[in-house]
């Protein structure tokens, strides 16, 4: 599913995802639990401001989020 996360750029982007909709809804993320990197790019572990928890998933070849409940 590609889906729309604003995020912070530092000198790489993304460098931290600071809000993404989810189902129409835009979440503001809270905390970032964990950040690790795969093949296709950079994966993150949020807490949003309600309580709920997600995975965040950036592939760098096609420049695409995915977004998935945790």
């Amino acid at each position: 599913m590609d889906a729309a996360v604003e995020s912070y750029a530092g000198y790489r982007h993304p460098e931290r995802p600071r809000a993404f909709l989810w189902e129409g809804e835009r979440l503001t993320v809270e905390a970032v639990e964990q950040q690790w990197r795969t093949l296709s790019g950079l994966t993150f572990t949020v807490h949003t401001a309600d309580g709920r928890r997600f995975t965040l998933a950036y592939n760098e070849a096609a420049d695409e989020w995915s977004i998935r409940p945790s």
